[in-house]
């Protein structure tokens, strides 16, 4: 017997989580946390909420970054779990072929028809890194080209195709890469034209700012590479499995069928790490070419057993609760309400995305007193009111955001697909709120745009 018992030491242990991170983690997130009054005490968590020790409920509208499309502790994923644990399978032999794989493998085809093979990793930077890999083995040549302001992870190979500097400063060479505005066709056929480019990564929707692909131009773009002898790489790691209101986000547009496309975050169930590169047929087979290079790329926990039976536990719920639908409809719902409250507020300036994937943009005031006090903000640092406008939601209401990137003045709502009515209610009321404060001059609001200017300057 062990003595090791996990409810004991989170009992006797729990409350140093903050000192913990500070002595032996990054140092730096408890000290932001403190900061900006997001230090909170999260007891437990369901569906689309945390409790904090004195029963207080939070509504969740960040689902960890997309990871919890499901929310948290989905009943359906955690008895899947439960099941393969009881199982006591024969797991991770590498010497043999599990069924768990291959089953969850044909699930996610049925929903990219037109692709033929997975590779299974364990996150979303390793489905870039296998992607851009086989994209350089299938068509030989070296370079691939993503967008300025586009984020793909932060391992070696998908840092070289993140478009913000603030990532990349430091961690030079990488990958010989180039970067085009999101949109620009003549920028990308002039690449092209080059003939060294393997393929061309992107988001559906960018993550950062929650810009949308302008219509149209997947698909002139997926003409302008196939012209060339080049791929494309639909990065769905944030916005597949539902989140934009389609199974993946590359479908909102009529004739659109990637080379790759990589997943992971909400295939997880928010339980076990799991990352999908999906492909074309004649890529594998180009990569893993002979039985000598049945192991040119692999992972030492891609496949395992308990990220299958979440995966296809994942699958089965989106099916069985008709979750996509539902993003489409409440995220509708919620982008309405929302822009409705444009004409009210000069500070709002614009509503935008697809499905349970929402930028609230911030922009500069007409009256003199308002705009006196947003260049006060902007000339410490650009993205400093919309964190004004994260912490009241946090603080006050209850309701967890982010902001949608560094030197952003976009918020970034991508709650959980099982969020509805209520849930939109609630976020409205406390938006129309905050915003009210705002423009008020509230006091207590623009009193923490002085605390954060104060620590944009010294951290200068």
């Amino acid at each position: 017997m062990t003595g090791f018992d996990l409810t004991k030491l989170l009992a006797e242990r729990g409350d140093e989580r903050y000192d913990l991170h500070t002595r032996h983690l990054n140092h730096q997130l408890p000290r932001m946390l403190h900061t900006i009054g997001f230090d909170k005490v999260y007891e437990r968590a369901e569906g689309a909420y945390f409790w904090d020790a004195d029963g207080q409920d939070y509504l969740d509208m960040l689902a960890g970054f997309g990871v919890m499309g499901l929310g948290r502790h989905h009943p359906v994923v955690r008895q899947a779990l439960h099941d393969v644990l009881d199982a006591q399978l024969a797991d991770l032999t590498r010497f043999d072929c599990q069924p768990l794989p291959g089953l969850l493998a044909e699930k996610l085809l049925t929903h990219a028809p037109h692709l033929d093979r997975v590779f299974f990793g364990n996150s979303g930077t390793e489905a870039v890194e296998t992607a851009l890999k086989f994209a350089r083995y299938a068509t030989g040549r070296p370079r691939v080209l993503y967008c300025t302001h586009a984020f793909h992870g932060l391992t070696t190979g998908s840092l070289s195709v993140n478009g913000e500097d603030g990532f990349r400063d430091g961690f030079a060479p990488l990958l010989p890469d180039t970067a085009v505005e999101l949109g620009d066709l003549v920028a990308l056929e002039r690449e092209l034209k080059r003939g060294d480019v393997a393929g061309f990564v992107i988001e559906p929707i960018q993550g950062k700012g929650v810009h949308p692909t302008p219509p149209g131009f997947l698909r002139a773009a997926q003409e302008l590479l196939h012209r060339h002898k080049a791929l494309l790489i639909a990065d769905e790691v944030q916005t597949g499995l539902g989140r934009t209101g389609d199974f993946f986000a590359y479908q909102h547009e009529g004739g659109v069928e990637p080379d790759l496309v990589c997943v992971a975050k909400a295939l997880s169930g928010g339980y076990v790490p799991v990352g999908a590169t999906l492909g074309k047929d004649w890529i594998f087979k180009k990569v893993y070419s002979s039985m000598d290079r049945v192991l040119v790329h692999s992972a030492s926990f891609g496949a395992n057993a308990q990220a299958m039976a979440a995966g296809l536990a994942v699958l089965s719920v989106l099916e069985d609760e008709q979750l996509v639908a539902g993003a489409r409809r409440t995220g509708a719902l919620l982008r309405s309400r929302l822009a409705e409250l444009i004409p009210r507020y000069e500070l709002l300036h614009e509503v935008r995305g697809r499905g349970l994937m929402i930028g609230i943009e911030f922009g500069r005031p007409k009256s003199l007193g308002l705009r006196s006090r947003w260049t006060m903000l902007q000339t410490a640092r650009k993205g400093l009111f919309a964190q004004m406008v994260v912490v009241p939601l946090l603080q006050r209401h209850r309701i967890l955001t982010q902001v949608s990137g560094d030197h952003l003045e976009v918020i970034k709502l991508i709650p959980p697909l099982v969020i509805g009515e209520r849930e939109v209610d609630r976020f409205v009321e406390a938006f129309t709120a905050v915003m009210d404060d705002a423009h008020g001059g509230g006091g207590l609001m623009w009193d923490f745009g002085r605390t954060l200017v104060k620590q944009a300057v010294a951290n200068r």
